[in-house]
Formats: C-alpha cells, sequence, structure tokens
C-alpha cells in the first residue's frame, strides 16, 4: 500500500480553504455553519474519488464506507470558533488518503468519517455521541449553543443531505489521528505519540444572581455584583482544589456572560462555564463537589443566588491494546528514536467510539503547543511522518482490529 504524500498535503490545504479566517493558516467552521457544510460537501467528492460509498447521518456525521466489513479512520472536519487548519482536519485527510491508498492497492478495506460537532457548538462531541448512544437524538435537539440556538435547529441546515445512521457493526475497529495540541512532542522533538487513555471531561454551565443597581450611587458594600461573585468563586476554587488534583488535572472557566454588561450597571447576573478533565473517574467527582460546594459558600457569603445547569461529559478511557500495539511497532520501525506513548489530555471522537469497537489515537506534534487558535500549525515533515507511520500499521490495524472486535 502506498500512499501519496503530496496529494495528502494538498487535500489538507484544500480543505483549509473552507472557512479561511485571513490570518495565517486558521479557519472559522463551526459546526452546521455555511463553511462547515461546504467543506463537507467537498469531501463528498474526495470520498467518492476514493472509490467510497458516501453518505450523511441524521446529525451530519459523513461516511465514506469502504466494501463490507472495514477499518474505520477519521476524526471531525468542524472548527472551533476561532481554529486551527489542523484540529480534526488531519485525521478526516489522513483517512482519506490511506483509504485511497488501499483501494489502489486492492486492501485492506479501509472507511472514512467525518464527525459532526466534535467542537462542542452544543456540547461534547455531540455527533459522535449521538451515534454511538451515549446521548439521544431526542434529548440533543433540546440542546442549545450559547447563542440560544438549538441543536435540532442548526441540524436542519443538513437535512437535504441526511440518511440513516451507519451500523457499527459493519466496522472492525477505529483509528483517530491528530495533532497533540499540547507541548510535549514539540519540546522534545519527537514525531509521534501513540497515546495510552483520553481524560475523562465533565462541563456545565453556572448561574450566579445577584441585584443588578447603578454603578456610580451603589456602595460597594451594598453591592450584590455578579462579577464580584464570579472572581470570588474563581480565586477561592483555584485554592481549594489544591489538595484534590494531580499535575494532569486541569480545570477552566472559558465562557462568561454578565448581565446586562453596560459600563455603568453592576452587573445582576452572571452565567459561565465550568469546565474539568482527569483521567481518573473518582477526582472527576471529587473536583465537581468542590466545585459545587464553593459556587454555593460564595453565594451564601455574598447575598447570591446560585444554580446548576446540566451536566454534560464523558468518562475516561484506554484506548484498545493490540492497536495501541500495531501503532506503536510502525512507530518503532520507521522513527525509533522519535516517539513516545503519551495520555491525551484533550477529548476526542474517539471516547465515544470506544464503547461501540476498538479504538486507537495517534498524535503528531503541534508548534509550540498551540491549538484552538489561528497559529496552530504543524511541521509538513511531521505530517508525513504520521501518514507513513499509519499507512505501515495499516495491516496490524486491520487484523488486530477485526481480533478485538
Amino acid at each position: 500500500m502506498q500512499v501519496n504524500g503530496e496529494r495528502f498535503l494538498k487535500d489538507l490545504h484544500d480543505l483549509r480553504v473552507f472557512g479561511a479566517s485571513g490570518v495565517g493558516k486558521g479557519v472559522v467552521r463551526p459546526a452546521y455553519s455555511p463553511a462547515d457544510i461546504a467543506a463537507r460537501e467537498w469531501l463528498v467528492g474526495r470520498m467518492r474519488d476514493a472509490g467510497l460509498d458516501v453518505r450523511f447521518d441524521p446529525v451530519g456525521n459523513l461516511w465514506g464506507l469502504a466494501k463490507g466489513r472495514s477499518l474505520l479512520i477519521g476524526s471531525h472536519s468542524d472548527s472551533q470558533p476561532e481554529g486551527g487548519w489542523l484540529d480534526g482536519a488531519l485525521g478526516v485527510v489522513m483517512g482519506l488518503e490511506l483509504a485511497r491508498a488501499a483501494n489502489e492497492a486492492g486492501g485492506p478495506a479501509i472507511s472514512v468519517v467525518s464527525f459532526q460537532d466534535e467542537e462542542g457548538r452544543f456540547g461534547v462531541t455531540t455527533g459522535s455521541a449521538i451515534w454511538s448512544g451515549s446521548l439521544s437524538l431526542d434529548h440533543a435537539d433540546t440542546l442549545t449553543d450559547s447563542a440560544g440556538t438549538s441543536f435540532a435547529d442548526a441540524r436542519a441546515a443538513m437535512a437535504h443531505l441526511a440518511g440513516e445512521f451507519v451500523d457499527p457493526a459493519r466496522f472492525s475497529g477505529f483509528v483517530e489521528c491528530h495533532i497533540e495540541q499540547g507541548p510535549w512532542l514539540d519540546d522534545a522533538g519527537q514525531s509521534i505519540g501513540v497515546v495510552t487513555d483520553i481524560v475523562g471531561i465533565r462541563d456545565m454551565r453556572i448561574t450566579m444572581e445577584g441585584e443588578q443597581n447603578h454603578a456610580g450611587t451603589t456602595p460597594m458594600h451594598l453591592r450584590r455584583d455578579a462579577f464580584q461573585a464570579l472572581s470570588a468563586f474563581n480565586t477561592a476554587l483555584n485554592d481549594r482544589l489544591r489538595n484534590v488534583v494531580t499535575p494532569q488535572s486541569v480545570w477552566t472557566i472559558g465562557h462568561v456572560n454578565l448581565h446586562p454588561g453596560a459600563h455603568s450597571i453592576v452587573p445582576g447576573k452572571v452565567v459561565f462555564s465550568m469546565q474539568w478533565r482527569d483521567g481518573d473517574a473518582v477526582r472527576l467527582k471529587r473536583m465537581e463537589d468542590v466545585i459545587r460546594d464553593t459556587a454555593c459558600e460564595v453565594a451564601d457569603t455574598m447575598g447570591m443566588e446560585v444554580s446548576f445547569g446540566e451536566m454534560l461529559g464523558l468518562e475516561p478511557v484506554a484506548m484498545d491494546r493490540h492497536l495501541h500495539k500495531a501503532i506503536a511497532q510502525a512507530a518503532q520501525d520507521l522513527v525509533p528514536e522519535g516517539w513516545r506513548e503519551m495520555q491525551s489530555g484533550a477529548l476526542h471522537d474517539a471516547t465515544n467510539v470506544a464503547s461501540l469497537m476498538p479504538a486507537a489515537m495517534m498524535f503528531v506534534p503541534s508548534i509550540n503547543g498551540i491549538s484552538h487558535a489561528f497559529s496552530e500549525d504543524t511541521n509538513e515533515a511531521d505530517l508525513l511522518c504520521g501518514l507513513n507511520v499509519l499507512a505501515a500499521a495499516v495491516p496490524d490495524l486491520a487484523k488486530s482490529g477485526a481480533g478485538s472486535a
């Protein structure tokens, strides 16, 4: 099976045209946006050229299906609101090139997928979560993004393309290649990371309500200021989590909405996202308890009301040992000093797919560890190294997946 590196790189660069930000190689291609749908329609043509049967399912997951039972390779092609050109796209285009090469060589059978809304406009890896059965479509349709748009309304933009869900039983296993999105490979000058496990994640919105009032006439000691409550919560949380977490634990307040958001008004309400990640499910629960208790205590002290939104998240998951071994062996053969085993601190579709079939992941470096930003990039030599390692692993991946199923 001979891969074509030039063809692979050209497809990557062609895909980033859809939603190009105008800043470096950055893209703006959120799930169900016109740019996202156009990119998926472009991928349809490339998948057909690779000899694959193309289908969209009801939520916009795009499938390029080989005949018979096959190894599934892919990732996602939607982006963050300000995203890079490789996050997700790399795994889809690498799967496409491997499927083409396999088709040209007469096997093994490789199918390709681009999952929808991996970046979480409506939750956490929405498209693969629905396909895997961990999130019902009826419930997903009630989810809203930060602007209040429902998932049902957003996916209606692809209703003219939608077909039936694909049966997971037709796949022997799943492999996802991704940029690392962290600094470890780049700092070490290594080209390949073979993922051992993916951390778990929890995500919810917290609302604190106080009293909206005049910014010039309300004395400081009488204020029930929503922003001050958020500030106090953040400071207390960082202190209280110290005895619970490990150096690998992370937590983030990533989205804040102050109401009414005016210069001369003491804000009376704040809604903010609270996300935390760890590789241990018990520790995730302990972190949740600290987060809830801290928010309640701050609210009580400052005369605020606090409420908690729906908890979203996924459990930590280990990668399949047979598929992991196949990728590790290929890396050892091709770049014996240039690879490592590592945990994924980022969430990926492989977390959901692992509940259905054997799953594995491989990383290539992110320059300076940057991702979820327009400046995200990877050296082309490392992109090609990843392609060649996965191509070398494909025969064993196809056998191991079938053996593990």
